[in-house]
């Protein structure tokens, strides 16, 4: 009996002992850490803005509530397009954008999210994890204080509402157009004006007839925007857009000072959080499309004669950028490589598949 009580008692010493050793190791590890996240998205865009929620309950939930992340609209704590320059002082620890929001800045920042004439989201995919996308982002956002992750994609977008038709390329002439980034710079040289407005905006501008067109994203945010309602005609596809990948920015400083298991998380999450948002897209675009068209939107395609005259002009201003931007040569030697390179086995495989299952489904509603 007192040899059976002496080894409870030092069992169970032991134990409050090991647990006295690893609770604070545990904590060390996993400590309580509290982060802000701001986003270029309001909350009226629900797959943008909500693959940001999505991505912050992943990471408070998979830590056991230890790393919370709290996300704010665009606008509540910082201007919607002042996301980069937040996360890089440090006046937050991370924000969810798109950088060809920051053209301006430099107009290699438009490489993360689209270009004219460029990837679609699964090869975006491919060159930002198999390619050279993300060893060149990291380096290209490394004098921002910022460290950058893939965190979405709306895939293949449209080509925006406009007041009257797109029948020619002079039909472009004295357009004032909602765009971003590097479209913006494109369709200038066609004769657009380009404007770059934030989202909560756009509406009113187009309704008072301060913009003659607008391009956002597609079918399931145009139709909450409501671009239907003031701009009759919807065309596609957006050739400036061929994917739009969205980012989170964390920044560095705040990185490097998270525990492992921590950065980790963040990466999985991004990633999970991105899936969610194409998948997103994928299925509620086709239905959101079919409404639009039943309330009296007309879709159109754009004209060869307007989309060659794109083409060209977007590939002079990769010339013109190239030859003064080392930074944006660099981009675009990798990202156009990688686009020339995957093109044609896209073709082969899932542009002949895709075109003879359109064919067939458009011969069956006949």
């Amino acid at each position: 009996m007192q040899r059976r009580s002496f080894l409870k008692k030092a069992g169970l010493s032991a134990m409050a002992g090991s647990a006295a050793v690893a609770a604070p190791a545990f904590a060390q590890s996993n400590p309580q850490i509290h982060w802000k996240m701001t986003s270029s998205f309001t909350a009226s865009l629900p797959v943008l803005f909500g693959s940001a929620q999505l991505f912050c309950k992943m990471v408070e939930e998979a830590s056991g509530g230890n790393f919370s992340i709290r996300p704010y609209p665009g606008g509540e704590l910082v201007p919607a397009l002042g996301v980069m320059d937040a996360v890089g002082n440090k006046t937050v620890e991370c924000g969810q954008t798109a950088s060809y929001y920051y053209y301006d800045q430099d107009p290699a920042f438009c490489f993360d999210t689209a270009v004219p004439f460029g990837l679609n989201a699964r090869q975006m995919n491919s060159w930002m994890f198999e390619g050279n996308g993300m060893k060149l982002t990291r380096e290209m956002f490394a004098p921002r204080h910022i460290v950058n992750f893939p965190m979405g994609n709306t895939g293949t977008q449209m080509g925006g509402w406009y007041r009257k038709e797109i029948g020619t390329v002079a039909d472009l002439k004295g357009l004032k157009m909602r765009t971003a980034g590097f479209a913006g710079e494109v369709l200038s040289r066609m004769g657009v004006v380009p404007q770059q407005i934030v989202a909560g905006d756009i509406y009113p501008s187009l309704e008072k007839g301060t913009l003659d067109a607008v391009e956002f994203v597609g079918p399931v945010d145009d139709e909450k925007l409501g671009f239907n309602k003031v701009a009759k005609y919807y065309y596609y596809p957006g050739w400036w857009e061929g994917c739009a990948q969205v980012s989170l920015y964390v920044n560095d400083e705040a990185y490097h000072g998270l525990p492992k298991p921590y950065q980790a998380l963040i990466d999985m999450a991004s990633r999970h959080a991105g899936v969610q948002m194409l998948a997103n897209y994928d299925a509620n675009n086709p239905a959101a499309l079919r409404r639009l068209v039943a309330g009296g939107a007309v879709l159109k395609a754009f004209p060869r004669e307007v989309m060659d005259a794109a083409y060209s002009a977007a590939h002079a201003v990769y010339a013109e950028f190239s030859a003064k931007n080392p930074l944006f040569k660099k981009m675009h030697d990798s990202y156009m490589g990688f686009r020339d390179n995957v093109v044609p086995w896209f073709r082969v495989a899932e542009g002949s598949f895709d075109n003879y299952m359109g064919i067939v489904l458009a011969s069956r509603k006949k």
